[in-house]
């Protein structure tokens, strides 16, 4: 593992909740990481702060790739509706920014097609949530 890898997963535990986003954000690359992978779902539910959720989120959404939404998928599948309001501003706080967000919605529909039926629910989600903005 990386030294920047291992740092943020530390992080990640933190009872400092701007630690948490700042883990959030810094983990967000290593999506396709199964450890990064486990603690990023858990900072998208973070029960202490919804800051974290929504930062978390945000980051996630402008990394884009398949493994990034997939687990904002399977948050938004487990999440109350507070946290699923929280994912879904994340979500959009990185489809509002101009430059060079990735096509979330793309993701989505191949994530429609994911054998977990979780992420399945949570894409079909994210999907309706990014329905006529610029994605």
């Amino acid at each position: 593992m990386t030294s920047g890898l291992e740092a943020a997963l530390v992080e990640a535990s933190s009872p400092s909740w701007t630690q948490r986003v700042r883990a959030g954000r810094d983990l967000a690359s290593f999506a396709d990481v199964p450890a990064a992978a486990e603690v990023l779902v858990g900072l998208l539910l973070d029960v202490e702060d919804t800051a974290v959720t929504r930062q978390t989120a945000e980051a996630l959404a402008r990394v884009g790739t398949v493994a990034a939404v997939r687990l904002i998928a399977l948050a938004v599948a487990e999440a109350d509706d507070n946290h699923a309001d929280w994912l879904q501003t994340g979500v959009h706080d990185a489809l509002v920014d101009p430059d060079g967000v990735p096509d979330v919605a793309a993701t989505c529909r191949k994530l429609a097609r994911d054998q977990e039926e979780a992420v399945r629910r949570g894409a079909a989600e994210i999907s309706a949530w990014t329905d006529g903005t610029r994605c």
